[in-house]
Order: structure tokens, then C-alpha cells, then sequence
């Protein structure tokens, strides 16, 4: 079963607000058995509009439409809808009480224009906004069905859990769509194809494997297809499991998680806390472990120390160390990553120090030279790694890394 998005609005193409509809769409249809085949973001005109759903009904069996039906002139789609479906409005009963409940909770008079958001295309049937005056609309044209939600979130995200996905199931007989991923660090994505190319060229049709790269890291995601929901799950079990044991240590997690949060929870499995030293990156590898709930658990804090003076005052960096190699080198970070392991008193700890641009560089540390140090259970690993002249990337770059060799400590012990 196929499902295509289709957003509508100019703030979506101008960049002024970012479409988080179709992502948050596409993971709900997906989890029910439904695929999605395109998604598109359109603006507010009749034409393209039209178009955009004359091409997605030769695509999908579901075209799933959000925005334009506010109130405002410049709200097209319902109207458009009448064109494209060729019927005229009626005004439906049930929406506008709902628009009369609003208005009078909110004790505000309701406006012409307001009431004339209870009138849909005749063909449609109403889905109820318990948030909003905009109903929804669902139509069953020549074996298609079109919904059509608002544009608002919180809206959009009620009607399809509380409307759209139990119609479309009764509706439809949708398959099981199962999916696996399995977090890799520290090798590139050719690598990992090249082997695993074996299990691959095996796997059966109703699985497919996709690789999603991303700054060290690489998902390997299988996705399966099929009626029967047990025997799908076992085939996907097996083939993850041929997949961890090839590669071994190169696996950080068996799902679909953070690099920060496997870490996180291998540590809370043992028991065992982190802190961190963080010079280049101003505090970036902290925030990567607090957005998760629960990083109390195992992360206790650290310092971000810019100058020398907190360097030493708050690591124990050694003053002659300093101004002898520099905050750039292997020994201000092995100072660094030893004086959080001591002065925390976590059992890992992370320092990171570097030139993360766009200036300050020299031709013997040239921006993008970053020094990482790792360190637990008695042993202390520091690399060098030049990366490149922009700043953003260069702070990702050294958290990723820098997460990526905790990780490899955590794995080796």
C-alpha cells in the first residue's frame, strides 16, 4: 500500500517555518503497514495544487494533504478541492458546532468568515479537529482516498492518530512493515559494504538493507515486508544477527538510537558515570548527553575551559605544559582528560582542544587541528585529527569523534 505527502504553503518553501508534518507522517503510516512513495511541499496556487494531485493519484493508493484551510483568503486548498473533485460546499452540521464551541469557550463572536470554515466539498467526509475550527476531509474517489488535515501540528497530529490511521486500516488490508537498524561508528559506509556484501547479495526480496551515513557514523537499517508479522520478525532477528557478528566491535548499538545515548546506556548498565573537558567545542558534547532524559544517571558534569587559567585551575593542566606545547597538543589534552577523570571523579572522561575556525590557526596548527582524549579503568588514549576550515562542522566533528573513541574504550573493555 502506497501513501504519498503532499504539504501546502509558501512559509514551507520560503524556509520560514520547516515542515516537520511529513516526518512525523511518514514514521506513523510507516509503523501501520503503509509505505510512502513521494513527499512534496507545494505552494499556496490553485494550479499547482491541482496538478500536484492529479500526479499523486497515479502514484499512491492514499494521498495525505496538510495546510491551507485557515480562514484566510489565502487558504486555497479547500477550494481547490471542489475544482479538482468537480462538486460545490455544503455546510456541515458537526463542524460548525465545533467552530461555535470554540469561539464561545474563548468567548469571542464568531465572524462570517469563521462560520465558512463549516463548509467542505460535498463529496468529503468530515473528520472532526477537536483543536481547531479547520475540519478535516476525507475522500473515496475511484479507489483513492485523499485526506486533507490542517497545516498546524498539534492538529494534524490528533486527527491522524485519532482518525486517520484507524479509517485507513479499516479500509485497507495493510502488510507488516518491519524495520532494524543497528548503529556503526568509526567506519565508512564502502567499507561496511564491501564486508558485508555476501549477506546482502543473500537477503530475500522482502528485505531490503539501506545504509544512512552521518559524521562517523553509519546506520545499517533492514526493512521487511510481508503478511506475516512472526515470520517477518524472525527473518529480520536473523539477518541483524549475521550483521553484528560480522562486524563486531564496529556495532555501538542494536538500535536506533544516539551515539551518546548507547554509550549512556552501557554505562548505566555498569554502573559507571562519564564527565567531560570540552575547550573547542563550548560545551557541545554535555548538550549531546543532557538532551536525553535520564543523563543523570551516568553523566556528572565536566568543564568548559577556554583559557589557560581554568584549564589549570579546574583540570590541573600543568602551567609549563601550556606555554611549553600549547593548548593544542597531545599533552594539554592528556592533562585535561587525566584532570576530569581525577577532579570529577567519574570513572571515563572526554577532553577535547583544538582550532575549530575560522581563525587561529598557524602553519604548524592549522584550523581543524583538534587534539581528543579519552580515558577509564586505567587507560588513556589521545589522537590528533585534523578536520577542515568550518567552524560548525568542526565542533560536530570532534563530539562525534571524540564519543566515537569512548566508545571504542567502552567496547575494548
Amino acid at each position: 500500500m502506497l501513501a504519498e505527502i503532499i504539504t501546502i504553503g509558501d512559509e514551507i518553501l520560503i524556509g520560514q517555518i520547516v515542515d516537520t508534518n511529513s516526518a512525523w507522517m511518514a514514521q506513523q503510516l510507516n509503523a501501520a503497514g503503509i509505505r510512502i512513495k513521494q513527499i512534496s511541499s507545494i505552494s499556496d496556487d490553485k494550479e499547482h495544487i491541482l496538478k500536484a494531485l492529479a500526479e499523486a493519484k497515479q502514484r499512491a493508493d492514499i494521498i495525505l494533504i496538510t495546510g491551507g484551510l485557515g480562514p484566510t483568503k489565502d487558504d486555497i486548498t479547500k477550494k481547490t478541492l471542489t475544482e479538482y473533485f468537480n462538486v460545490g460546499f455544503v455546510e456541515n452540521e458537526e463542524a460548525l458546532e465545533n467552530v461555535k464551541r470554540i469561539f464561545a469557550k474563548y468567548n469571542r463572536p464568531l465572524l462570517e468568515v469563521n462560520r465558512q470554515q463549516a463548509q467542505v466539498p460535498a463529496n468529503c467526509e468530515v473528520l472532526n479537529n477537536q483543536n481547531g475550527t479547520a475540519p478535516g476531509m476525507w475522500f473515496n474517489q475511484e479507489g483513492k482516498v485523499y485526506v486533507s488535515m490542517p497545516g498546524v501540528p498539534h492538529e494534524m497530529m490528533y486527527m491522524v492518530e485519532q482518525q486517520v490511521l484507524p479509517k485507513l486500516k479499516a479500509t485497507f488490508k495493510l502488510p507488516f512493515i518491519i524495520h532494524k537498524t543497528l548503529l556503526t561508528v568509526g567506519e565508512g559506509e564502502s567499507f561496511l559494504a564491501e564486508r558485508i556484501a555476501d549477506i546482502e547479495d543473500a537477503l530475500p526480496a522482502h528485505i531490503k538493507l539501506a545504509y544512512l551515513p552521518k559524521l562517523g557514523q553509519v546506520r545499517l537499517r533492514l526493512s521487511g515486508y510481508g503478511d506475516n508479522e512472526a515470520a517477518l520478525q524472525q527473518d529480520i532477528d536473523n539477518y541483524a544477527a549475521l550483521l553484528t557478528d560480522r562486524l563486531g566491535k564496529v556495532i555501538a548499538a542494536e538500535d536506533d538510537i544516539a551515539l551518546e545515548k548507547a554509550i549512556m546506556n552501557k554505562l548505566e548498565e555498569r554502573g559507571q558515570t562519564v564527565s567531560v573537558a570540552e575547550s573547542c567545542t563550548g560545551g557541545y558534547i554535555a548538550h549531546l548527553f543532557t538532551q536525553h532524559a535520564g543523563s543523570s544517571a551516568t553523566f556528572l558534569g565536566g568543564a568548559v575551559s577556554y583559557s589557560y587559567e581554568l584549564k589549570e585551575s579546574i583540570l590541573g593542566v600543568k602551567n609549563e605544559t601550556l606555554w611549553q606545547h600549547g593548548a593544542v597538543s597531545e599533552e594539554t589534552a592528556t592533562e585535561m582528560v587525566e584532570g576530569a577523570l581525577l577532579n570529577f571523579k567519574s570513572d571515563y572522561a572526554i577532553a577535547v582542544t583544538g582550532i575549530a575556525g575560522p581563525g587561529g590557526g598557524t602553519d604548524d596548527k592549522p584550523v581543524g587541528t583538534i587534539w581528543i582524549g579519552v580515558a577509564g579503568k586505567g587507560k588513556t588514549l589521545v589522537k590528533k585529527f585534523t578536520f577542515g576550515n568550518k567552524r560548525k562542522q568542526n565542533i560536530e566533528r570532534t563530539a562525534i569523534t571524540a564519543l566515537g573513541m569512548l566508545n571504542t574504550l567502552l567496547t575494548r573493555e
